[in-house]
């Protein structure tokens, strides 16, 4: 085997992995109780597992080109965000105060002289 070989399955491998991680985060979107998600989960498993054993890269490289063009189609249109993440609901909702301003973190126990 030759280096390129070694290094173009490695990276097919990555886009693999990349995408079936894509898909079952998305798949927890869609899903609206767990038991649901589980389902999905090992749905999305046996179709990733179908064609594990395909070897020629070229048939590869199309067969993720394929997945990745389906999972842009089906993707969720409005993705749980956590609620403290960016684009979540609390995110920077506390923001750090301006420059100038001095926080006391002893309130309460100041020196009153």
């Amino acid at each position: 085997m030759s280096f390129s070989y070694i290094a173009r399955r490695a990276a097919q491998k990555e886009r693999v992995r990349i995408l079936y991680r894509r898909a079952l985060k998305d798949t927890l979107n869609w899903a609206v109780h767990r038991h649901l998600f589980y389902q999905d989960a090992s749905d999305l498993r046996e179709k990733f597992e179908a064609n594990r054993h395909v070897e020629d890269l070229d048939t590869i490289d199309r067969m993720i080109a394929d997945a990745e063009a389906t999972y842009n189609n089906f993707r969720h249109p409005d993705p749980y965000i956590v609620p403290w993440a960016p684009g979540g609901s609390k995110f920077t909702r506390n923001p750090t105060p301006p420059a100038g301003i001095e926080i006391i973190y002893n309130y309460g126990r100041e020196d009153n002289d």
